[in-house]
């Protein structure tokens, strides 16, 4: 290896081990996930826990009352297309016997 290509060393390289290493990356990720939370107004730490779980809930039963619509739908559909065979076979087949 040449001089050139040998890579150079920095007087205050920093060395940790493993267990300074997590704590570095927990307290990281601490740090981001308070900032995220302020940037999203929920930076109340009493309160966050329970607005994101109404938020959840919320999100939850607009799921279930738009799965409720669609039913809600094909049943009305439904219920239609076959009243429309049944009033088209009623005339069809005349059962009140008036004229053909």
């Amino acid at each position: 290896m040449t001089e050139e290509n040998k890579p150079a060393l920095v007087d205050n390289m920093l060395v940790l081990n493993k267990e300074d290493f997590d704590d570095l990356l927990d307290r990281a990720a601490e740090r981001g996930a308070e900032r995220v939370l302020m940037l999203l107004g929920f930076d109340d730490r009493g309160d966050a826990a329970r607005d994101l779980r109404e938020l959840r809930d919320l999100l939850d039963a607009w799921r279930d009352a738009r799965r409720t619509a669609w039913r809600t739908v094909v049943k009305v559909f439904t219920t239609g297309l076959l009243a429309a065979l049944l009033i088209g076979a009623s005339i069809k087949f005349n059962p009140w016997g008036g004229n053909p």
